[in-house]
């Protein structure tokens, strides 16, 4: 069996009293990119600070690459951890950022990060603290990419991008992934554009896992029913229900129901329609499950 790239168990966080991560274990796979989801404050960045040795732990424990990250020089010199909300020193340029980068992340491929540099135009010699939100994020971006480190976190630093650069970087990520593979971690809101990126789902929430599992798996997880309403609740019957809406006489259900093309077909003759649920509702069903 393969090792897992990085592993947590009973991991505890608390800063005072509140408690950021409660009780969380999950693997991350080798060479599999995976999505961090949740909703702002749920527990992410705390996670990925815990992970790359940028926060002690009160209870619990982590495995990077098979030892502790904390104070471990050679495992960090494994992990790239990008964040929007990077820091550089004030005197810094590009060129300066990139430099750095390549003495510290051994993996550092300086021909991927000309090719970037020319495909988001970023300007070698300008100071980064001169940069737009765009050009900043673009950096955080390159660097990530060219890094090439076996376990790679990118905690929402695209959003500066405008949707144009995003899938620019969806689409580098995915051809330097298939030539290049690795572990990656994919922090996000934007579910949507980077469902068809993601290979494994792990959804927090309040501080706690509520999803770990392959993204295949959970796109099938759940169908959508629509149809007039008595005909919907037969058809659902007691498979518990993720999301309800109602117009007069016609319903629309989210249910923990496996989707298939013989579903679909019965519900057909049934006058009903099925769908899929996308990864992106069926993590806000289960992020929103319960709450007022």
């Amino acid at each position: 069996m393969t090792a897992p790239a990085a592993r947590c168990r009973a991991v505890t966080k608390k800063f005072g009293s509140v408690l950021a991560l409660d009780d969380v274990s999950f693997e991350l796979k080798p060479n599999t990119i995976h999505g961090l989801l949740g909703r702002n404050g749920a527990g992410k960045t705390t996670l990925m600070r815990v992970m790359t040795g940028q926060e002690f732990l009160t209870s619990g424990s982590v495995e990077v690459l098979g030892e502790t990250p904390l104070e471990n020089a050679g495992v960090l010199s494994q992990i790239s951890f990008i964040r929007e909300s990077q820091k550089y020193p004030d005197d810094y340029t590009v060129k300066h950022v990139l430099s750095t980068a390549s003495y510290l992340l051994p993996h550092w491929d300086q021909n991927l990060a000309d090719i970037l540099l020319d495909d988001f135009q970023l300007p070698l010699k300008r100071k980064v603290k001169k940069l737009s939100r765009g050009m900043l994020s673009a950096l955080g971006v390159i660097v990530g990419l060219a890094s090439r480190a076996p376990l790679t976190f990118f905690d929402e630093p695209y959003l500066g991008l405008d949707a144009v650069a995003r899938h620019m970087f969806y689409d580098r990520l995915l051809a330097d992934y298939a030539e290049h593979p690795r572990t990656v971690v994919l922090s996000t809101h934007l579910i949507d554009e980077v469902s068809n990126l993601i290979e494994h789902v792990i959804v927090i929430d309040k501080g706690r896992i509520l999803l770990d599992d392959s993204a295949d798996n959970l796109r099938s997880r759940a169908t959508v029913v629509t149809g007039e309403a008595s005909s919907v609740a037969e058809f659902v019957g007691p498979a518990p229900v993720l999301a309800r809406e109602t117009l007069g006489t016609q319903a629309r259900v989210t249910a923990e129901l496996s989707f298939s093309e013989l579903r679909k077909a019965d519900a057909h003759r049934g006058g009903l329609t099925v769908e899929p649920v996308s990864l992106q509702q069926l993590v806000v069903h289960t992020t929103t499950k319960g709450a007022a």
